[in-house]
């Protein structure tokens, strides 16, 4: 399964140009819910009128230099390494599944627009990375959802408890496990390739399609909130709220993890 790409294979019964269509339908989905969503909660709206506040009521400006500073801040830490997360588990959990879910789009793109036939021979990394990045989203994602959830692991709920909220991660997980499975059976040449085929572009069909009622779109706004924090922390706003304090307030015990989020 690792060493075919699974897309060139399945161009004997589906035309590239129709894969093709499709993926870029997905991106479509992709920039319109998440413009939708943002104009339906007035996202942008609220960021920027934010903005203008904290930049009157700052204790001091803040100049282009130290603004280029907090943004590479915010990338480095709260993007690129989920700093904003308080657990090591929750921490890792969430760099598997965004890591590999990159490298998991990212190889299916090149794949299905790249190397859409057998015609033109993959690069062995290619159908490598792919599977390598969808394990990965399958092993943090999993975990995060049986494991690591607030509602389960503070709140006590069971783990089989779903809310509108869960779409997301949900979807994603359908999606990537039903993927690997399609390819796999794709390359053993299993009769049930064709179902898991079309349970895998419905699922796929609905992480992408779902973004105004999911929380796809939250990995957008996040490093922008992020952002705002520290440039709030850096000219004295901090929101209206007082600064830390010298000693702050210590959760749980020594024999205790503290579950706070």
């Amino acid at each position: 399964m690792f060493t075919s790409n699974p897309f060139a294979e399945l161009s004997a019964s589906i035309a590239p140009i129709a894969m093709q269509t499709y993926v870029v339908v997905m991106a479509l989905l992709v920039v319109g819910g998440t413009v939708y969503d943002t104009l339906h909660k007035k996202s942008a709206q609220y960021f920027f009128a934010n903005w203008r506040k904290t930049q009157n009521k700052g204790a001091r400006p803040v100049d282009g230099g130290e603004m280029v500073s907090l943004a590479i801040q915010t990338v480095a830490v709260e993007v690129l390494s989920a700093g904003e997360l308080c657990t090591a588990r929750r921490r890792i959990a969430h760099l598997l599944t965004m890591y590999g879910f990159i490298a998991y789009v990212i190889t299916t793109v090149i794949m299905v627009f790249g190397y859409p036939t057998p015609a033109v021979p993959t690069p062995a990394i290619l159908p490598q990375l792919w599977g390598i990045g969808g394990l990965m989203v399958c092993a943090g994602g999993y975990w995060f959802w049986f494991f690591l959830r607030v509602d389960v692991a503070a709140e006590g709920h069971s783990r089989f408890r779903v809310v509108q909220a869960d779409i997301f991660i949900l979807s994603l997980l359908a999606s990537v496990t039903l993927g690997l499975i399609w390819a796999a059976l794709q390359a053993a040449g299993s009769g049930w390739t064709s179902v898991f085929l079309g349970l895998y572009l419905i699922a796929t069909t609905v992480l992408f399609g779902s973004i105004p009622w999911s929380k796809f779109s939250h990995m957008f706004f996040k490093p922008a909130a992020a952002f705002q924090k520290r440039v709030e922390d850096a000219n004295g706003s901090r929101s209206n709220l007082p600064a830390p304090a010298d000693k702050p307030e210590t959760f749980g015990s020594a024999r205790t993890e503290p579950q706070h989020y």
